[in-house]
């Protein structure tokens, strides 16, 4: 079994590009990292910079939900953002109930919406 050709074209094209455009992407993953570390902070929840993805796991155990896919319905429900349940990740996802991902490879407008209306979870809890 090979790789499919389109794949392999893609690869190909990603491999022509400049580094200029690999060196603006990993600033703006960067930028886009500390944005959002800053933002779920400032709303409440408890996370770290990864040191090498373009997501971020939180705790949400300070919220007071049952667990991750209760808070997910809500989230989407009550404030308008999307995530992924921490539960998916687990081979026993009772030990990821209390975990929640956000992506930060997203536009600016997107990231700075979100965070907008991350804010609101303060209120509304």
């Amino acid at each position: 079994v090979g790789a499919p050709h389109p794949l392999q074209r893609a690869g190909v094209a990603a491999l022509n590009l400049p580094q200029s455009y690999y060196q603006e992407l990993i600033e703006k993953y960067n930028k886009n990292r500390m944005r959002l570390v800053n933002i779920l902070n400032e709303a409440g929840f408890q996370c770290h910079p990864p040191e090498g993805a373009y997501y971020i796991m939180t705790d949400i155990t300070d919220f007071g939900f049952p667990d991750d896919m209760t808070f997910a319905h809500w989230l989407v429900k009550e404030i308008g953002v999307g995530g992924v349940p921490g539960s998916s990740f687990y081979s026993r996802p009772n030990l990821g109930k209390t975990k929640f991902r956000f992506m930060f490879s997203i536009a600016d407008q997107v990231l700075t919406e979100a965070g907008e209306r991350l804010m609101k979870i303060k209120t509304k809890i």
